[in-house]
């Protein structure tokens, strides 16, 4: 019984680390939590470029630890085309506190945050109908006071 457990929770790990989606460090920013101790789960994406389907919505899951207590925290999001950054529309300059659960992905925690403990940000969008249909580059940061990095990733996408 006891080898029965321990098979299905190694095989949970590697479902849960499967869904992960391989995102890239934002180039000019520092950020407090590196990409590396983040865990971000796109929607439908494993590796990039994503697909984000006009007329559907997009869900993100970031797990990460905060390593020092924050206040507050704002969504920054946009979409890089030829080097000019084109913000999404209803989810850049939004307060992220809304969407901070504990670890669980269910219980609902909101601002501040603590450091050393774990959080997941769950975040959904809509790729509105209006996006032509190209490819991009997202830039997704959650940003505390004065604009400090507080995480900060980017990811080759598509809209189809």
């Amino acid at each position: 019984m006891k080898s029965l457990f321990v098979a299905i929770l190694a095989l949970s790990c590697f479902y849960l680390h499967a869904g992960a989606t391989e995102v890239n460090a934002c180039p000019s920013t520092k950020s407090l939590v590196p990409v590396s101790d983040n865990t971000i789960d796109i929607s439908n994406c494993t590796k990039g470029p994503c697909k984000l389907k006009r007329k559907t919505k997009v869900s993100i899951n970031q797990k990460f630890t905060p390593t020092e207590d924050i206040k507050t925290m704002t969504t920054t999001v946009y979409a890089e085309v030829l080097s000019l950054p084109l913000p999404f529309i209803g989810v850049d300059g939004t307060s992220a506190c809304d969407y901070i659960f504990a670890e669980d992905g269910e219980t609902k925690l909101g601002c501040p945050l603590k450091a050393g403990v774990p959080v997941v940000y769950r975040r959904e969008f809509p790729v509105l109908e209006i996006y032509p249909k190209m490819s991009l580059t997202v830039h997704w940061e959650l940003q505390g006071r004065g604009s400090k990095s507080i995480t900060c990733f980017e990811v080759p996408a598509k809209i189809v």
